[in-house]
């Protein structure tokens, strides 16, 4: 997928009501690619990981992942281990509502990871939570199967894979 601009998918989409757009709640990109796209996956899970690692395990071709943490800033669901397996699978992003760990060596790897901050404790390895389920926050519904785009102005969220002349 080539690279596209969410202003320009807003310019182009924005009044036939095709896209949905996130609210600027305070995500900060730390991964090494501020710009991303791909066809959604989710996880909702509560400071617990395990659900989070199982799903990057699998190919992530022209996929990005969604993590509703549900905005805990209690411990991190993402590290430099799992942001490192993401991308050998092939995913093109991980969008989290919640935190991440190992800022430093993330922002090095070339995948794309925006959270809403970082905190060094591990989160729980429970196995609890759901995977491929429509999942909300920001204002928006991430729905499997629809399409996510990311760069440095925003996020955005389309039924359908979008295309600008």
């Amino acid at each position: 997928m080539d690279e596209m601009k969410t202003t320009d998918l807003c310019d182009k989409y924005g009044e036939l009501l095709v896209i949905r757009v996130m609210e600027p709640i305070g995500f900060r990109s730390f991964g090494g690619r501020n710009e991303f796209q791909g066809q959604i996956e989710t996880v909702k899970c509560f400071e617990d990981n395990i659900l989070v690692r199982s799903a990057l395990e699998r190919d992530g071709m022209d996929k990005v992942l969604i993590i509703d943490g549900g905005g805990s800033m209690h411990c991190a669901l993402i590290g430099d281990n799992i942001a490192s397996l993401a991308h050998r699978n092939g995913w093109n992003g991980i969008l989290v509502f919640g935190c991440i760990r190992d800022s430093l060596t993330v922002s090095k790897i070339d995948i794309g990871v925006i959270a809403l901050g970082t905190n060094p404790k591990k989160s729980a390895k429970n196995g609890e939570g759901k995977m491929n389920i429509v999942v909300s926050f920001a204002g928006v519904d991430f729905v499997p199967g629809e399409f996510l785009y990311v760069d440095e102005d925003g996020v955005v969220v389309s039924k359908r894979e979008l295309v600008l002349p």
